[in-house]
């Protein structure tokens, strides 16, 4: 069978189809060794990545460098480059995480539960590693170590398909991480990435390689999550959209709104935990409204409100029906006042993406309202947005948000690539 050389650009489309099919079924027979492998075994090896990173920076930044001329030579954004752009300091990054990973307690073999039966039969319930991990992700070369580095901890195989702005960068990178899994004894094929920019083998993953891939995670805009959820056979990890509510309730104590408000928006305007929407109850309007959509506006935020919010601030623009619903990713905000606790509840409803959302209020009964009603992976009670992050919630780092609401939900970290399985003890015993 040919072999697809990692270090071309491209696959001959008459034989793509047996090289993925390859891929998978080594996929599979890497995952069974990784689902063995001790935790001892797992973190030398995510610490020999790490070391292995280091050694080839001058590989890593050589190839990182021909994609972000390439890039450039295709017109991409600066904002594009930016992403793709690696240095010292951020492979240093890079290699970090992937320690930081290995330092993590091992997920792989807890009790989630132990049952005692009458008849003497003792149940429990361990968790196990998920399988084969496809993640497909865009122009970031950091989530190819990243993303590896959490299945191998979790005891999976991962196949990666990069972005064609970062192919060659993350070839190299994944290069790396099969060195270190060899020299710590493991498949070198626990970690492979799909050596070809042909978009033909993500529909190949999609379809889950004659079995071979158990779940796929997309990492990437709108339309990549779109294709992913539309066409995956698979379960998928994903999120859509990023529409993320801060409410500003009667009893919310006004400097910290603002400071809670100012993080959420404008720390990043284009991460998926930035919020997009702000609606403030009517009942603290007279003296939340203007004070906080001023400092919105003063830190370079532009403003797009309802009729009360414009008559605040003759700065803002008028809001449309589609802006309630709109992940902006840039320095926008839509404005919207509410009657209260049920409205802004109501809103967040129809028009939010079951991803982030916050209260900011004294009143502990309307947070508990909050908290409990509002049907987001995330909700929070005088915090930031922002915290939607795997690594600000203790996982060392993440694989991306879910909002679905079947297994993982939220970051998905270590923890939540397992599964469980129950192993039944007995002395004999047979059923009547």
């Amino acid at each position: 069978m040919p072999v697809l050389n990692l270090r071309s650009d491209s696959a001959d489309p008459d034989t793509l189809p047996e090289q993925m099919a390859a891929i998978g079924r080594r996929a599979r027979q890497a995952a069974r060794r990784m689902a063995l492998a001790s935790a001892q075994t797992k973190d030398i090896a995510l610490q020999g990545i790490a070391e292995r990173l280091r050694a080839d920076r001058d590989t890593v930044l050589r190839e990182n460098d021909r994609d972000v001329a390439a890039a450039r030579e295709a017109g991409q954004s600066e904002a594009l480059i930016d992403r793709l752009r690696l240095d010292d300091a951020r492979l240093a990054g890079i290699a970090a995480a992937v320690e930081k990973v290995g330092a993590l307690a091992d997920p792989v073999g807890r009790q989630l539960a132990a049952i005692e039966r009458p008849n003497g039969l003792l149940i429990e319930r361990v968790a196990v590693p998920l399988g084969v991990i496809g993640v497909i992700f865009e122009s970031r070369p950091n989530v190819t170590a990243d993303a590896g580095a959490l299945c191998l901890k979790a005891g999976n195989a991962a196949i990666l398909r990069a972005g064609s702005d970062s192919f060659r960068t993350s070839q190299a990178i994944a290069r790396a991480m099969g060195q270190g899994l060899e020299a710590a004894g493991l498949p070198a094929d626990a970690v492979q990435i799909v050596p070809t920019r042909d978009r033909a083998a993500v529909g190949m993953m999609l379809a889950g390689l004659d079995g071979c891939v158990d779940v796929i995670v997309p990492r990437g805009g709108r339309s990549l999550v779109e294709r992913v959820q539309a066409e995956a056979k698979v379960p998928v990890f994903a999120h859509l959209d990023g529409i993320n509510h801060v409410y500003v309730d009667r009893a919310a104590d006004l400097d910290m709104a603002r400071t809670v408000l100012l993080n959420s928006k404008m720390r990043r305007v284009s991460v998926c935990g930035a919020a997009e929407t702000l609606l403030i109850d009517r009942a603290c309007a007279d003296t939340h409204l203007k004070p906080l959509v001023a400092a919105l506006i003063e830190a370079g935020c532009a403003v797009r409100g309802d009729a009360a919010t414009r008559a605040a601030d003759p700065r803002v623009t008028e809001a449309t029906e589609a802006d309630w619903s709109t992940e902006y990713l840039d320095a926008v905000i839509a404005v919207r006042v509410v009657a209260g606790l049920d409205e802004a509840i109501a809103h967040i409803e129809s028009y939010g993406s079951h991803h982030t959302d916050a209260i900011i209020t004294e009143d502990e009964e309307a947070a508990r309202r909050f908290l409990a009603e509002v049907d987001s992976a995330i909700v929070a009670h005088n915090a930031s947005t922002q915290f939607a992050d795997g690594g600000e919630f203790g996982f060392g780092a993440e694989i991306g948000i879910a909002t679905g609401r079947m297994h993982a939900r939220g970051p998905v970290g270590v923890e939540q690539l397992t599964t469980f399985k129950y192993r039944v003890h007995g002395r004999g015993q047979t059923r009547p």
